[in-house]
């Protein structure tokens, strides 16, 4: 299974072109995750919401090691692709999972209980 297939890898590009131009002001776009992305076999969770234009390796998020401490940042999917969890299970899409609410929603509740609950 492809990790972000392309109609949401174009809706993740879409969103981040968007960002672009208001990135770190007031204007900031708070958009609704687009994918979930999780270990099935350890307890880390991805919720992004964009791939940068210039380099759509890197993904805007809210990011969960399972750690205790979710954090609101960038990484990359080549990175994500090659985490594996405690039995060797690669990284996988949640395929029923739709947003219900934005990131920074998310992201406050999150680090109210130390964990994504998506």
């Amino acid at each position: 299974m492809t990790l972000i297939p392309t109609k949401l890898r174009e809706k993740m590009i879409a969103n981040g072109k968007a960002q672009d131009p208001v990135r770190g002001t007031p204007d900031e776009i708070d958009f609704e995750p687009v994918v979930k992305l999780f270990t099935p076999d350890a307890a880390a969770t991805w919720l992004l919401t964009e791939l940068d234009s210039e380099d759509p390796d890197i993904a805007f998020g809210l990011c969960d090691l399972g750690m205790v401490s979710p954090e609101l940042g960038s990484v990359r999917i080549s990175e994500i692709e090659e985490v594996r969890g405690r039995f060797g299970l690669p990284v996988e899409r949640d395929r029923h999972f739709t947003a219900r609410k934005t990131l920074r929603a998310y992201a406050r509740e999150a680090w109210a209980a130390g964990a994504i609950h998506a």
